[in-house]
């Protein structure tokens, strides 16, 4: 039994790195990668010797409900593009996201016209674009 609460303890922290036998924060860094797998965002492959490689990062976060509980843990996997060079990496940068000020018209909008206006909560998403580079993560 103290295990158990040691680990539910554990879990309400969020860390910088993860020890594998925490199954709490695993479980989210699995749910994370088949998440990946399911939307075909990768393929594992050896790198090339003259590639530029960008390094990945693993960030923990808790969510939480309404009244501040923690509901779930949650990881995500980003890619190091600081640690990119334009010209070398990449050429140019667009990412298609909507603006606050988008938003903002949008609920007016639906406000005055009074449209139903749902919200949800996206488990897993990616910004679908398509890439001119080859880009190497490990």
């Amino acid at each position: 039994m103290k295990f158990c609460m040691f680990n539910l303890f554990i879990s309400k922290i969020e860390p910088k790195t993860v020890n594998f036998d925490h199954y709490d924060w695993v479980q989210a860094m699995h749910e994370e990668l088949n998440g990946f797998e399911r939307n075909k965002v990768w393929r594992l492959i050896l790198t090339p010797k003259d590639a530029s490689v960008v390094g990945l990062k693993w960030v923990f976060r808790n969510k939480l409900d309404k009244e501040g509980n923690i509901i779930r843990n949650k990881a995500q996997l980003f890619v190091k593009g600081y640690c990119q060079e334009e010209g070398i990496d990449y050429e140019e940068i667009f990412a298609p996201v909507a603006r606050r000020e988008s938003v903002r018209i949008f609920l007016a909008y639906a406000a005055h016209k009074n449209f139903e206006v749902y919200q949800m909560d996206v488990k897993c998403a990616f910004l679908n674009g398509e890439l001119e580079e080859t880009v190497y993560v490990e």
